[in-house]
C-alpha cells in the first residue's frame, strides 16, 4: 500500500489519516552525527547564544559562590548530613521538618511542569547542570584545540608532540575544572572554611576523599565524554517531557513549508525559479547542534531547545537576505498556521497547583515552630512510692532548639492536680543543639483518679523573646 491510499475502515470506527510528504536527506558525504561518533560542536554566536552563555555565567557564579556566603556567623547554605539538619540562611530545617521538604520538592517538580508545558525543554537548553558544564569544557577545547574543524583534523592525526601536548593541556585542564566541582560540590555538605584548608593541608578524611575523587571523575566523564550521551540515554525527563508538551507548546522548530525544497543557489539567484524552499541546505544548524540532531527531520526528543539552530539558521537568512525563523521558536499549531492559545487550561490547570503548592509551603514556614520536644518514660518502674507516700513518675525531656539563636526556656507540666516537679524548670539551650533533661513528677495518690492519667508538658521560650511554645502529651501512672 502506498503512503498516499487510506486503509477501508468501518463508518463507524474511522481513524484520521495524515498524508506526511517526505523529504529526502540531504547531508554530507562524510556523515559525521552517528550513533556513538564524537560530535564536534561548531562555535555560534546570536540572541539565543548570548542569552545562555549569561544565564549559564550567572548559574555557575550562584554555585560557586554560594557556599562561601555568611549569614549570622554561619554558613548561609549547609546541607549537614552528618548533624541531620539544612541550613538556608535564616531558616533550619530538621528531619522533623520533613513535609516542609516534601512541598518544596512539589513545588519545584510542578514549577518544572508548567515551564516545560509553555516553554518545551528550556531547562536542559539554558539551565541544567550537564548542559552548563558541557559548555564550558567546550570552551576549554576551543581555546586549547582550536575550532570544531580544527579539533576534528587534531584528532585524525597521528600523534605527535603537539598533539600530545595539546592533550594533555587540556584533559588537565578538564580535570582541574572538575576538581574545582567537586570542591564546590561538597561544601554544600561540609562547612566549606573547614573543607577548603583541609584539602589544601591534604588533611581530609578518607570518606571525603573518595567523594572528592568520584565527582570529580563523574565531572570529567559526564561534560568531558559522556555529553550529548547523558541528554539522550540517561537522562528521564528527555523521555517523559512528551507528556507534557501540546501542540501549543513553543519548541524549536524548522518551518517545512518555507524551507523545502532544499538546495544550494548563489544570493543574486530566485530560489522559487529554481523550485526551491528558503532553506540553503549548508548544516550549520546541525553542526552547532550539541546533540547532533538534525531540526530539520522535526521534533526530537534529543532537542534541548538551547536555540543554537535558531541563531545559526538567522545567520545564514540574514547573509542570504531572507526572512528570519525559518528555524525558530514556535508551535506546532503557528507551523499549521492556526491559532496559538498560549493561555490553555493544561497551563492553567498547573498554574493553580503551583498557586496552591506556593501557599501552603508558605504557610508551612510561617507556622513552623522552631522547637521540638521529645519525651523519653523510665521502662523499668512506670510508678513508684515514695517514702512520702507520693507516686512519682520519672522522664526524660529532650529539648531541641531548632532555630539558630540561643534561647531560656520554662518548663511545666498540666493535667495534675498540685503536681510537684523534680529537676529544672528553666533551661539555656545553644542554636541547633539538642538539651536532654531528666526530671520526676509526684503528686498525692488521693489527687489521682484513675490508674493512668494524661498530662501536658509544656516549654515555652522566656528569653531573648517570648511566644514560641510547644505542647507535648504523655501519661502519668499510679501504683496498681
Amino acid at each position: 500500500m502506498s503512503i498516499n491510499e487510506k486503509p477501508s475502515v468501518s463508518s463507524t470506527a474511522k481513524i484520521p489519516i495524515k498524508n506526511v510528504k517526505i523529504y529526502p536527506a540531504k547531508h554530507n558525504k562524510n556523515e559525521r552525527y552517528k550513533p556513538g561518533d564524537q560530535i564536534y560542536v561548531r562555535k555560534n554566536t546570536g540572541f539565543f547564544q548570548k542569552l545562555r552563555q549569561r544565564m549559564n555565567l550567572v548559574y555557575f557564579a550562584f554555585f560557586a559562590l554560594l557556599p562561601w556566603l555568611q549569614y549570622n556567623g554561619h554558613q548561609a547554605v549547609l546541607f549537614d548530613i552528618s548533624e541531620q539538619r539544612f541550613t538556608l540562611w535564616s531558616l533550619t530545617l530538621w528531619p522533623q521538618d520533613l513535609t516542609l521538604l516534601a512541598w518544596f520538592f512539589i513545588f519545584g517538580a510542578f514549577l518544572l511542569f508548567f515551564v516545560t508545558t509553555f516553554l518545551g525543554r528550556v531547562w536542559c537548553g539554558y539551565m541544567c547542570p550537564q548542559t552548563v558544564w558541557t559548555f564550558i569544557f567546550i570552551w576549554f577545547e576551543e581555546k586549547i584545540e582550536g575550532s570544531a574543524n580544527q579539533r576534528r583534523k587534531l584528532d585524525q592525526q597521528k600523534m605527535t608532540a603537539q598533539k600530545l601536548w595539546k592533550k594533555t593541556l587540556k584533559h588537565s585542564s578538564w580535570l582541574l575544572f572538575s576538581l574545582f566541582t567537586a570542591m564546590t560540590f561538597a561544601g554544600y555538605f561540609s562547612p566549606m572554611n573547614e573543607l577548603f584548608v583541609n584539602i589544601l593541608t591534604f588533611n581530609t578524611s578518607a570518606t571525603m576523599a573518595i567523594i572528592l575523587a568520584f565527582f570529580t571523575f563523574a565531572t570529567y566523564g559526564n561534560a568531558g565524554w559522556m555529553r550529548e550521551t547523558v541528554c539522550l540515554h540517561m537522562c528521564p525527563y528527555a523521555r517523559f517531557q512528551s507528556a507534557m508538551f501540546d501542540k501549543d507548546t513553543l519548541t524549536v522548530a524548522y518551518d517545512t513549508q518555507r524551507g523545502e525544497n532544499r538546495g544550494a543557489r548563489g544570493k543574486k539567484q530566485d530560489p522559487k525559479a529554481l523550485g526551491l524552499g528558503d532553506c540553503i541546505d549548508c548544516n550549520l544548524c546541525v553542526e552547532v547542534c550539541p546533540t547532533g540532531i538534525d531540526i530539520r527531520n522535526g521534533l526530537q526528543y534529543e532537542c534541548i531547545n538551547c536555540g543554537s539552530c535558531v541563531d545559526a539558521c538567522s545567520s545564514v537568512m540574514s547573509r542570504m537576505k531572507y526572512d528570519q525563523g525559518l528555524i525558530r521558536y514556535t508551535t506546532e499549531h503557528d507551523l499549521q498556521g492556526k491559532k496559538v492559545h498560549l493561555v490553555r487550561s493544561k497551563l492553567i490547570g498547573y498554574a493553580i497547583v503551583l498557586f496552591i503548592m506556593s501557599t501552603l509551603l508558605i504557610l508551612e514556614v510561617v507556622n513552623r515552630v522552631p522547637l521540638s520536644l521529645d519525651i523519653i518514660r523510665d521502662r523499668t518502674e512506670l510508678a513508684k512510692e515514695k517514702f512520702t507516700g507520693e507516686i512519682e513518675n520519672v522522664f526524660t525531656l529532650k529539648i531541641l532548639n531548632m532555630s539558630q539563636t540561643d534561647n531560656t526556656y520554662k518548663l511545666s507540666v498540666k493535667g495534675l492536680e498540685n503536681p510537684k516537679w523534680h529537676g529544672q524548670q528553666e533551661i539555656y539551650v545553644e542554636a541547633a543543639k539538642l538539651y536532654t533533661l531528666p526530671i520526676s513528677v509526684s503528686v498525692d495518690p488521693y489527687d489521682l483518679k484513675g490508674y493512668m492519667t494524661d498530662i501536658t508538658f509544656t516549654v515555652e521560650q522566656v528569653s531573648p523573646s517570648g511566644g514560641v511554645k510547644i505542647e507535648h502529651e504523655s501519661r502519668f501512672f499510679n501504683k496498681r
